[in-house]
């Protein structure tokens, strides 16, 4: 290839990541659920007619996008491309053969140029309810925790089947939400087919061919030199989630060989009763993240740059759900992967690794009304989630930064967003003292969160949390982060489960204590002036100074 070709492929390239990012931006800027226009808490990208995943918008979350990577093949042999026509849509929550829960909705739409055929666009997006117990880990199996999409055809030639769309109407607690989501992901994936016809025309392109294996070739290429560029060998880590019946432990050997990298996660306990179970594409997705961050984070996420990357996960552990296992909060413990994989690479490439964070999302599905309180309901009936983190690990030269989602990536919904569209007041929402692990470099803080309704009517949560009882590590010789609370009422108050579905009596709130991130490196280490700066912004107290820094 001339160096002409080059560059060209290379606008070309930058030209798609700009369709597939105002794909997922049309998306965001049409959705009515808030957990897709407010937290992000989407993916969207480009294949091409074989279902490898070409480009990824930079919106988005690494499980999202990571097993939507997978999901697309899954369409293609239910429905072969050369069948498809302009206006189709496709749609699945499938957890196993989408992103791994009932409440990620996957959206294929093929893409034509000139008549034919030339690639296919996906997304996902979390709907706040599709049926069933609702979000939680409460169910025994998939079949109780909501309507069970199989992949099937969702528009016919831009014509929507109305009996799909009568089945998931009356399936749901919040049916305009769950429709008017469906036409925004069908309507993004239009926007991103109408966006490539016209850089195929601008180019004078005939399809996506050569320009994907130019991405693919480059893509792997440079992965593999990255992986040979660690040092080689057998790597072992451990990481413990509080889990629903008991403790889990999940563990990993990472194996560093040439041009690959393995993953062995024998010695991971068992499956859950409950939906605390992981899919192993979601294990997949989340594990793949946590390497490249540390290994290749520079390279473009595409099907050639995951490649190199494998994963054997022992049938019967938490990994490696089957159906029918619950598998509802899946990121409870799935989320935790990347910390796990960055234990495993602190012990090759120390300098390039976190602590370990909050890891888990803090996202309390919230509800109301005559469904917990009978005919003694003081409010509507209300069904919402509001998405919220605890402090991330701290970095080899910065601080772990405060209430940020790593690794899901969403971002944190403002409050006035969740009272806007239910009859929830959040008290308060600050960043929690002293919660941050200590080190030379600190871990980030947790918040803390207190919540009740409008009247201080009677509510449920149905918690979701993680990190109370496993408080965040940190990493040579740094301090552990502080682990959560879940309250009825202030610090002083009762303490909640931190799974399962509760009822916050009237005129009682909900209080949260987020974890804090993990430090890093000896305390002593620490900048001095650092020490002064959050004793005088109120993040950690004068005894914690003298105590920890002897400052």
């Amino acid at each position: 290839m001339s160096a002409l070709e080059q560059i060209q492929r290379q606008i070309q390239w930058n030209r798609l990541i700009a369709v597939v990012e105002e794909q997922a931006q049309v998306m965001i800027r049409t959705a009515f659920s808030t957990t897709v226009r407010e937290a992000g808490d989407l993916s969207a990208g480009v294949f091409d007619l074989e279902g490898r995943m070409l480009a990824q918008a930079v919106t988005g979350t690494p499980g999202h996008v990571n097993s939507m990577a997978e999901s697309v093949g899954h369409f293609l042999a239910k429905f072969p491309a050369a069948g498809m026509k302009p206006g189709d849509h496709y749609i699945t929550n499938d957890p196993w053969l989408g992103t791994g829960h009932l409440h990620d909705l996957t959206v294929v739409t093929p893409a034509f140029h000139n008549g034919k055929i030339v690639g296919l666009f996906a997304n996902t997006a979390h709907i706040i309810d599709i049926g069933g117990l609702g979000m939680g880990p409460d169910g025994r199996s998939v079949f109780e925790e909501g309507l069970y999409i199989p992949i099937v055809k969702c528009f016919d030639q831009g014509k929507p089947n109305e009996t799909f769309f009568d089945f998931i109407r009356v399936g749901s607690r919040t049916p305009v939400e769950l429709e008017g989501d469906i036409y925004s992901l069908c309507a993004c994936n239009d926007a991103g087919a109408k966006r490539l016809a016209e850089m195929l025309e601008e180019y004078k392109l005939d399809g996506l061919g050569d320009l994907a294996e130019y991405i693919f070739d480059a893509s792997i290429t440079a992965t593999r030199a990255a992986i040979n560029a660690v040092p080689r060998g057998t790597y072992v880590a451990e990481i413990h989630s509080d889990g629903y019946e008991a403790p889990v432990a999940l563990h990993a050997a990472l194996t560093v060989r040439e041009d690959e990298v393995v993953v062995d996660f024998t010695g991971t306990s068992g499956l859950s009763s409950r939906g605390i179970n992981v899919p192993p594409a979601y294990c997949r997705a989340y594990s793949c993240f946590g390497i490249k961050c540390v290994v290749a984070p520079e390279i473009p996420n595409n099907w050639a740059s995951l490649l190199p990357f494998r994963m054997e996960i022992p049938e019967g552990c938490i990994l490696n759900a089957p159906r029918p296992y619950p598998v509802s909060v899946r990121h409870i413990v799935g989320q935790l992967l990347p910390d796990l994989m960055m234990g495993c690479l602190a012990q090759a490439v120390p300098g390039r690794v976190n602590a370990e964070g909050s890891s888990c999302l803090w996202n309390p599905p919230l509800r109301g009304g005559s469904q917990v309180s009978g005919q003694n309901a003081e409010v509507d009936d209300f069904e919402i989630i509001t998405f919220n983190s605890g402090g991330t690990g701290a970095r080899p030269m910065k601080d772990g930064m405060d209430g940020i989602a790593f690794p899901s990536g969403v971002r944190t919904m403002p409050v006035e967003a969740t009272e806007n569209v239910a009859p929830v007041i959040f008290w308060r929402k600050e960043l929690r003292p002293d919660s941050a692990g200590h080190g030379r470099t600190r871990g980030g803080f947790g918040q803390i969160m207190e919540i009740g309704t409008k009247g201080n009517a009677e509510f449920a949560v149905n918690a979701i949390f993680d990190r109370v009882a496993n408080a965040p590590k940190g990493r040579f010789g740094g301090g552990e982060g502080a682990g959560g609370l879940v309250l009825l009422d202030d610090a002083n108050g009762i303490a909640l489960r931190s799974k399962g579905f509760q009822v916050i009596p009237k005129g009682r709130h909900l209080v949260l204590h987020l974890p804090g991130g993990g430090g890093m490196g000896a305390p002593t280490e620490r900048d001095p002036a650092l020490v002064r700066q959050d004793v005088e912004d109120g993040l950690i107290s004068a005894e914690t100074a003298k105590a920890v820094y002897g400052r």
